[in-house]
């Protein structure tokens, strides 16, 4: 039996408030979505926090509160401090709980993605083992689907693909397993880049014809080269950053695939590739958009 302790707060007293409960007693702090907002890790080695979170502090059963409570109750900068609660919850496997909580998710009609400890549904379909994670990906947001779909049904064989912005690979991985010749990911977070070679090995891929790069060793590796397909699933805000350097990366009739953008930032995004990239129209999945289009020559 354990103590546990929920309270709504603000991102930005996280810290602070983490650290009291810590050292008041807590043996372990988690956090929720208080709003279903979607957050991505902007910079390296950043922990990104929805704006509002429900914060979760497991204490022992017989540990005393009452003197912590009083002290959060009257901390009026704390966001709905006089409303926490308390209630005792039995001992589970933790572990076990929060793995059968996912589950394979397919990806047009040959295309699956299941945790690692999981057995595939067709045995005879493409199936990327992949961990669910925060940071980087495992093909359950709305912004890796669509690209996931993308791929499932797009020409891969004999293609050179780059993943730029690779999180966790699982793009580059699904290009990979579906048939593409070269596959090169790029990410500006050394942790992603180890993550996606984890997931390359994982997933039993021939790393001479999968390549992981940071971006100064990518620009001085592909110097001079040109790719079939570039995708990008980041933010609407380096997308534009990089239109340049992301068409350029094209040879004439080229796909780029981009995502990780909002509904309403699709035509700020179009303007910026609008001199070297002609766009089908978007495909939206709820507030999410992806963007496709041909280099020009």
């Amino acid at each position: 039996m354990w103590q546990q302790l929920t309270i709504q707060i603000r991102s930005a007293d996280a810290e602070l408030l983490e650290n009291e409960l810590l050292a008041a007693g807590a043996v372990s702090i988690s956090y929720l979505d208080a709003e279903d907002q979607p957050v991505f890790q902007e910079e390296p080695g950043s922990t990104p926090l929805w704006d509002n979170s429900v914060l979760l502090a497991l204490f022992e059963q017989d540990h005393d509160l009452s003197e912590l409570l009083t002290v959060l109750r009257a901390n009026t900068s704390i966001a709905n401090a006089a409303q926490l609660e308390i209630e005792r919850i039995e001992d589970q496997a933790w572990e076990r709980a929060w793995m059968d909580d996912f589950k394979p998710i397919q990806f047009g009609n040959k295309l699956w993605v299941c945790p690692s400890w999981q057995s595939a549904p067709d045995p005879d379909a493409v199936n990327i083992l992949m961990d669910p994670g925060l940071a980087f990906g495992s093909g359950s947001h709305n912004t890796t689907s669509l690209c996931l779909q993308w791929l499932e049904q797009a020409e891969l064989n004999d293609k050179t693909l780059i993943d730029f912005g690779s999180g966790s690979g699982i793009l580059a991985i699904a290009a990979a397993l579906l048939g593409a010749k070269e596959v090169i990911a790029v990410d500006n977070d050394p942790q992603a880049v180890l993550a996606t070679l984890d997931n390359s090995q994982r997933n039993g891929l021939d790393l001479d014809s999968f390549h992981t790069y940071l971006p100064d060793a990518f620009a001085g590796a592909f110097a001079g080269r040109h790719a079939d397909i570039v995708i990008a699933n980041i933010l609407a805000a380096p997308l534009i950053d990089l239109a340049e350097q992301l068409a350029g990366l094209l040879h004439t009739g080229g796909a780029l695939v981009l995502s990780g953008l909002l509904h309403d930032q699709v035509d700020a995004v179009s303007v910026a590739y609008s001199e070297w990239i002609d766009f089908e129209p978007a495909v939206q999945d709820e507030d999410w958009v992806r963007l496709v289009g041909t280099r020009k020559g």
